[in-house]
């Protein structure tokens, strides 16, 4: 990721704007079939932004031209889950429509791929701050401002506080759907308790769905991260003693493990924030 101004901004290229302009018809300045109304409730919904915010206008007040602002001001994360949820839209009006749209069609799974490279790159702790903030959680907050100070000076903390992380991330989801811990479960456990109440585990997932052996094995590697980082925490983190002569990882480690604890809180937040409206009716 760049960043400017003190702001994180997306890697999306010009050869990916152009697919992806293709695919959501934003040449007129439209995007898609949305009206200014529609895009802005799409997008609240989606991303939890607003489109119609004066940051999104630099460039113009057309629905592309705010959308193409997005693409440059905000997060990988951020704009490939914007771009996922558009591609999906697309496919729902393609395959209601009548009309033979063989350009379009062409487009949908490199626009995936588009969406999924975004989505896959190191999640900034800019996106997990925002977690933070929707869930007011202050000690969430700690740690994220701990692992920022630490990475480059002190990898083993930074290792130390992602497992911390996520073990604070199930804690919260759990507890904020009736499901408050019990005694002291190990990270595992716990990861395999949220997941299961989220449904984000592979026995959710209907042997007909497209896609579903694919969606069926990341659910799978979700479920391991909290294991990998509680092993990596005990080998190298903060919080066990050490030989001597132990040699500790590198910034660069630190930042794969703040990376991975990222991705799966964001996702898990996000997840629980999307499906607990209907949980609670």
């Amino acid at each position: 990721m760049t960043a400017t101004g003190g702001r994180t901004m997306s890697t999306i290229t010009i050869t990916e704007k152009a697919k992806l302009e293709k695919l959501f018809g934003m040449r007129t300045g439209y995007v898609s079939d949305f009206s200014d109304a529609t895009f802005g409730d799409f997008l609240a919904e989606s991303v939890h932004i607003d489109i119609h915010d004066a940051k999104y206008q630099d460039g113009g007040a057309s629905k592309a031209k705010k959308f193409r602002q997005f693409w440059q001001l905000e997060s990988d994360y951020m704009v490939g889950k914007a771009i996922l949820a558009l591609i999906q839209r697309v496919e729902q009006i393609l395959a209601e429509s009548a009309t033979n749209d063989p350009e379009k069609k062409s487009l949908i799974e490199p626009c995936k791929s588009i969406a999924g490279r975004l989505m896959s790159a190191n999640v900034t702790l800019e996106d997990l701050k925002r977690v933070a903030a929707t869930f007011d959680a202050q000690h969430l907050l700690d740690q994220i401002r701990r692992m920022e100070l630490s990475v480059q000076q002190d990898p083993a903390l930074a290792i130390g506080t992602a497992k911390e992380l996520i073990e604070t991330c199930c804690k919260t989801v759990l507890s904020e759907r009736g499901k408050p811990v019990k005694g002291t479960p190990d990270i595992p456990a716990l990861t395999k308790e949220t997941l299961k109440e989220l449904n984000l585990v592979p026995e959710g997932v209907s042997d007909s769905a497209r896609g579903s052996d694919t969606i069926k094995r990341i659910l799978q590697n979700l479920s391991a991260i909290g294991h990998g980082l509680a092993e990596l925490r005990g080998l190298y983190g903060t919080g066990h003693g050490k030989h001597g002569n132990a040699q500790g990882l590198k910034p660069r480690h630190a930042k794969l493990a703040v990376g991975t604890a990222s991705t799966f809180v964001t996702f898990v937040f996000d997840t629980h924030t999307e499906t607990s409206h209907g949980k609670s009716e």
